[in-house]
């Protein structure tokens, strides 16, 4: 990673104010960071001690996922700051559902990306998730459906559609995590996708994507015109 640029900011040209005028999406990793953080150390600048922190872990994406040991390792970090960006993560997780069960799945499909990131990406085993969705494409709910291990997990394409019948779903999205961290699609991962898609179209349920997720990426069935 390149090493995150150092600077102070003057009054009144901070992260926060750049945040109400511009927005969050336009503020850095290292500016999202400040914010969160709040304070520096004695002699060290708060915006110097983001770039610090992100050059210790690599990347923002890094020091969220980072284990409670390393990360109260690092000097003016501790329980505090580790429950609250655990409980941040959690409520923009909560927000994301919330908003996909609200929308239509198909009309913005990138947060449907970024929720599945959220319950996926840090998980140590393969584990295989369908949401259901109504004939309005949007979400009824999601299930994990089955747990592996490291590097694959055993889908019976009968379950997701005894499921589908329960709920009354009109449509599934699939969705399952590599622990490895590349999301790039295994040949067995298309050849369960079209056991899974041949089941669903016998009852007239359509499989809208399946949606594999790396570490920090993902990839889209639909997207690559496989599905």
């Amino acid at each position: 990673m390149t090493k995150a640029k150092k600077h102070i900011w003057s009054k009144g040209h901070g992260p926060r104010e750049k945040l109400l005028a511009l927005g969050a999406i336009t503020l850095s990793d290292q500016e999202l960071l400040a914010i969160f953080l709040r304070t520096g150390l004695p002699g060290l600048h708060v915006s110097e001690m983001a770039a610090q922190l992100l050059v210790e872990f690599g990347s923002l994406y890094a020091l969220i996922s980072a284990d409670y040991t390393h990360f109260c390792e690092q000097p003016g970090l501790g329980l505090s700051k580790y429950t609250q960006l655990q409980a941040a993560v959690e409520l923009s997780r909560r927000f994301l559902g919330h908003q996909i069960a609200k929308e239509s799945s198909i009309r913005n499909p990138k947060k449907t990306q970024e929720y599945l990131q959220g319950l996926l990406s840090q998980r140590d085993r393969e584990v295989f998730i369908v949401m259901f969705l109504d004939n309005q494409n949007r979400v009824l709910y999601h299930k994990e459906m089955f747990t592996g291990t490291f590097n694959c997990v055993e889908v019976h394409p009968r379950e997701i559609v005894r499921e589908a019948l329960k709920s009354n779903a009109a449509s599934v999205i699939l969705a399952h995590n590599h622990p490895s961290g590349v999301a790039e699609p295994s040949q067995a991962d298309r050849s369960v996708t079209d056991q899974v898609l041949k089941a669903c179209s016998v009852l007239d349920i359509k499989v809208l994507d399946h949606i594999v997720i790396g570490c920090g990426e993902c990839v889209s069935f639909a997207e690559r015109g496989w599905i």
